[in-house]
């Protein structure tokens, strides 16, 4: 008797990504329809091109792009999807954009469980509800066991500038007053906890939100804002110097004006890092005119991201290009670079 040979179906069903999920074929098609489509569907991504057609309104339009490869990709307060949107959200925002549109490129180690992957992408899509965005294009790719450090993500972003808004880390003047959103540090030391087992009696989360809706209500009120950036990796010390660079001017600060939650110190202590140095993922520092300062403060502080927010110094002639601060004992240090990256992957 001849028994005809039967080719097995293959497997469609897996619980880890596969090599074949980044092929092109029928597994890629399965990951889309399983794990992206149903939490990111939106008019534009739903026609499935290999580009999104947006319509956009005149003006000036403001692109960026990041690439997120922070560890551990799940963290105390977030993980690696959200803060890939939040991050290219706020990116936009700080430059008086209104963010409309994000693009999502995701790399993919063999193994990675679906599981977690799907909480990724349900994690982006709320992030992306909340922040008023929609993800319209997409790629994904997949590299052997080994080769990444189970996900990485590429987000880009567009937003429309606001008419008669001119925000540009050129633009500070002497007399100007430096505002500061919030506490200092939470990010960058929730993963670095995280990432070292360390444990403090309140556990330190990170800071990681959608920051336009403070801004657009601040621009709303006051559209001369001089300058605004989100002071991610390298801290409020490198962004502050980038400010004081760009524009050629001083900057002081207080050290005791600086909010830092106290398990955060204690962790920074622990570590031997200054919190300065520590990457945000939710904060904003800008400067704006002295007599406009206590109103765009007050309005910082009506939204729950911005509620300690505080007034920590202010825009000098003197000592152009750099940053001073006046510590508790009333000497002055210099606050410089960090020379080389103290935190590794946080973002």
């Amino acid at each position: 008797m001849t028994i005809a040979p039967v080719c097995p179906a293959p497997l469609m069903h897996h619980e880890t990504v596969q090599m074949a999920h980044g092929a092109g074929g029928r597994l890629s098609q399965a990951l889309m329809q399983r794990i992206f489509m149903p939490h990111l569907h939106n008019v534009f991504l739903d026609q499935l091109d290999d580009q999104a057609k947006l319509e956009l309104q005149p003006g000036r339009v403001a692109f960026t792009t990041d690439t997120y490869v922070v560890s551990p990709v799940f963290f105390p307060g977030g993980n690696i999807g959200e803060l890939a949107v939040n991050g290219t959200v706020n990116d936009l925002a700080v430059g008086g954009a209104t963010p409309l549109y994000l693009s999502a490129g995701f790399v993919l180690e063999e193994g990675f469980a679906l599981a977690e992957l799907e909480t990724i992408v349900i994690s982006m899509a709320e992030a992306a509800r909340k922040a008023g965005v929609m993800i319209v294009t997409g790629d994904t790719k997949v590299v052997g066991k080994g080769q990444c450090d189970k996900i990485f993500i590429n987000t880009s972003g567009i937003g429309l500038i606001r008419e008669g808004v001119s925000l540009s880390c050129r633009n500070l003047q002497p007399g100007d007053t430096i505002i500061l959103s919030g506490t200092v540090g939470d990010h960058g030391m929730a993963i670095m906890t995280s990432r070292e087992g360390l444990s403090f009696q309140s556990r330190i989360t990170s800071d990681s939100a959608p920051l336009n809706g403070m801004i657009t209500a601040m621009l709303d009120v006051n559209p001369q804002l001089h300058a605004m950036r989100d002071p991610t990796r390298g801290g409020v010390a490198a962004t502050l110097n980038e400010l004081a660079v760009s524009s050629s001017v001083g900057i002081e600060i207080s050290e005791a004006a600086i909010p830092v939650k106290a398990e955060v110190r204690g962790a920074c202590e622990l570590l031997g890092i200054d919190p300065l140095h520590v990457a945000n993922e939710g904060k904003l520092l800008l400067a704006v005119a002295a007599e406009d300062a206590a109103k765009v403060l007050a309005i910082i502080r009506s939204f729950e991201v911005g509620r300690d927010a505080a007034i920590i110094g202010h825009v000098v002639h003197d000592h152009p290009g750099m940053v001073v601060m006046r510590t508790p004992f009333g000497s002055r240090r210099i606050i410089d670079l960090p020379l080389g990256e103290q935190l590794p992957r946080i973002c």
